[in-house]
């Protein structure tokens, strides 16, 4: 796998060694010794995975205080538009994002460290996202901004009339009223 760190500093996208032959093809999702070598251990606890139809917008979500979680996302099938906006109190890259496209044909992954919101945006008429977090979800310590906050700068590739989302999401607040502990 080749792990490259972005411009926020520990996150990172990971592209697997693809073999392909007249069968198919076959990669590793998941090493834990490599991923310990290249980021650093992470004890992932569980898997969850979400289906989703063009349009779909999940987030900007994350989880404050002992219960945030560090996340390891993929998608099976189709294509999305993944982002990660560091919250991080006094890091040099408050509230910057990066996004990255994920899909079923680049096979990439995008690991996000605690202290970050995470939202994507389906881009293929349908999509299977899967993800492994290091941390339980905690109902008590969930929070969330604003997908379309001027403030982030996200170019969401959608005309925003036309995203699906949550009446929760579109209730959140904007990252300068946002109670990030």
């Amino acid at each position: 796998m080749d792990f490259k760190e972005t411009s926020i500093k520990g996150v990172y996208i990971i592209e697997p060694k693809v073999f392909n032959d007249a069968r198919g093809y076959f990669f590793e999702a998941w090493k834990q010794a490599e991923f310990n070598e290249k980021i650093g251990p992470v004890n992932f606890i569980q898997d969850n995975e979400s289906k989703s139809s063009r349009g779909v917008l999940r987030g900007l979500h994350y989880q404050k205080g002992e219960w945030a979680q560090a996340k390891l996302v993929r998608v099976i099938k189709g294509c999305v538009l993944d982002v990660a906006v560091d919250l991080r109190p006094g890091s040099p890259t408050y509230g910057q994002h990066v996004s990255v496209e994920l899909s079923e044909d680049n096979k990439r992954q995008f690991f996000i460290p605690r202290g970050f919101a995470h939202g994507f945006l389906v881009l293929s008429d349908e999509a299977i996202f899967t993800y492994k977090v290091d941390n339980v979800y905690a109902p008590q310590a969930e929070a969330g901004i604003r997908w379309d906050d001027p403030a982030l700068g996200i170019e969401w590739p959608i005309d925003p009339a036309k995203v699906l989302t949550s009446e929760k999401d579109l209730r959140q607040p904007l990252l300068k009223d946002a109670k990030l502990s």
